[in-house]
C-alpha cells in the first residue's frame, strides 16, 4: 500500500526511522511497524510524513508518480472530506449501505466520514481510491484538483 515509497523516501534521504518516528510523535517501534505495514498507519500520520518529505498522499500510495501537486494543503480537512466523499459515492449511485458492504464497514463509520466526524480510515482511504482512480488527496481537501487520477501501470 504505502511502504515501499515511505521507507524509499527515508532512505533517499538518509533519514533514520528514529528521526520519522520523532517528527511523528510515536516511537520507533511503532513506527518500523507502519513501515513494514505490520500495523497499518493512520491517515493522519501518513499526511504528516507526506509533509514532511514534501510529496502528495497519491505518490506514496502509487497512485502516481508525480510526486507533488501545485497548491497543496497541508492539513486534511475533515469536512471537506466528508463532503467530497458523499459527492463521489452520489455521483456512482452508490447507498451507503452499498459503500459500506464494498468497504466491509458499518453504515454508521460511512455516515461518520461523510459528516466530516472521523478522517476516512487508511485502508479504506486507499481502496477507495484505488478501485475508483479517484485522488487521496482531493479526498482530504488537500487539493481541488486532479479529483481522478490517470492508471500508473
Amino acid at each position: 500500500m504505502y511502504k515501499e515509497r515511505i521507507k524509499d523516501l527515508r532512505d533517499y534521504h538518509e533519514i533514520t526511522q528514529e528521526v520519522v518516528a520523532n517528527y511523528i510523535g510515536i516511537n520507533k517501534g511503532l513506527y518500523s511497524q507502519y513501515e513494514i505495514e505490520y500495523t497499518i498507519m493512520p491517515t493522519k500520520h501518513l499526511n504528516t510524513i507526506a509533509n514532511y518529505f514534501n510529496v502528495s498522499l497519491d505518490y506514496i500510495f502509487k497512485f502516481t508518480n508525480e510526486v507533488n501537486y501545485q497548491n497543496i494543503k497541508k492539513d486534511i480537512d475533515k469536512k471537506l472530506s466528508g463532503k467530497r466523499l458523499k459527492e463521489f459515492r452520489k455521483e456512482r449511485g452508490i447507498t451507503q449501505v452499498e459503500f459500506s458492504k464494498i468497504l466491509n464497514v458499518s453504515r454508521t463509520t460511512i455516515t461518520e466520514y461523510e459528516r466530516g466526524t472521523n478522517i476516512i480510515a487508511t485502508p479504506f482511504l486507499y481502496t477507495i481510491c484505488k478501485k475508483y482512480n479517484i485522488s487521496a488527496d482531493y479526498l482530504l481537501g488537500r487539493i481541488d484538483s486532479p479529483k481522478y487520477l490517470k492508471e500508473t501501470n
